[in-house]
């Protein structure tokens, strides 16, 4: 488990309304200009510890000469973090205005290890292709090809597209399933709604919120909670607390500023 699940954390936003649809989709819940930002709290040895940062941006932008969104995720480590677990994560992702996938990189750098997972999307004959490029922590790269006759995602234009649904008929306890490129393979996720609850962020302000869990791969014997989020119950969805468990721990992100 690594801090970028974190991002897998945000697709809790998804609804029961199917994937298996025409990809272009009305926005309604953000515009470019948002900017989010979070502290990053570590458990180490008892107690929590104030470890770093988090910043979620979205910009306008152009890609290959068309209109698009850019929607920028950056996890930053500080000083007393980096002296036993240094993160440098950055994640990038490119739609259309119609939050349609175009393309998507996440560079990470957790620990000694460096990897990037890189994904371009076309449309050819209106075909989903996906083409996707891995670089391990030794610098080799693989390169990888899928196509469907749906749409497909990553960690941040699902995310983006996520943000879109309406939330009125979530069943607690209903599971919630998706498909998502991980820069080797398409994959489906698992999520579940745990119900509503108000929580205080560190901006001071209090948010009703939906909760969420995302869980770890439904054929192994025993589920295993991977991450707990909160969104705000109203049409923006807007992320405002993460819980997650590491490799090294657990960690818990939550909303200090928000334009």
């Amino acid at each position: 488990m690594t801090m970028l699940r974190f991002l897998s954390l945000l697709s809790l936003l998804l609804s029961f309304t199917s994937l298996h649809a025409q990809c272009p989709r009305e926005n309604t819940a953000f515009k470019a200009g948002e900017q989010l930002t979070y502290d990053l709290y570590f458990h180490w040895n008892f107690i929590w510890v104030k470890c770093g940062a988090a910043h979620y941006t979205v910009s306008q932008a152009t890609y290959q000469g068309q209109p698009a969104l850019r929607t920028d995720l950056l996890f930053t480590s500080n000083r007393r973090c980096d002296l036993v677990f240094t993160m440098r994560d950055t994640l990038v992702s490119y739609t259309t205005p119609q939050l349609v996938p175009l393309y998507f990189r996440k560079g990470a750098l957790e620990g000694k290890r460096y990897t990037v997972d890189e994904v371009s999307y076309t449309y050819p004959q209106g075909r989903s292709h996906v083409a996707q490029r891995y670089r391990n922590r030794h610098g080799q790269w693989s390169e990888h090809h899928y196509e469907s006759d749906d749409c497909n995602y990553d960690m941040l234009s699902i995310l983006s597209l996520a943000r879109t649904f309406s939330t009125r008929h979530y069943t607690v306890g209903q599971r919630i399933h998706f498909p998502m490129a991980t820069g080797t393979k398409v994959e489906m996720q698992t999520l579940v709604y745990r119900g509503n609850q108000d929580w205080k962020a560190n901006d001071g302000n209090t948010y009703r919120c939906l909760v969420f869990t995302l869980l770890d791969y439904e054929e192994k014997e025993a589920e295993k909670e991977l991450l707990r989020f909160y969104v705000t119950d109203d049409e923006r969805h807007m992320p405002v607390r993460i819980d997650f468990n590491l490799r090294f721990g657990t960690a818990k992100a939550y909303l200090r500023a928000k334009e």
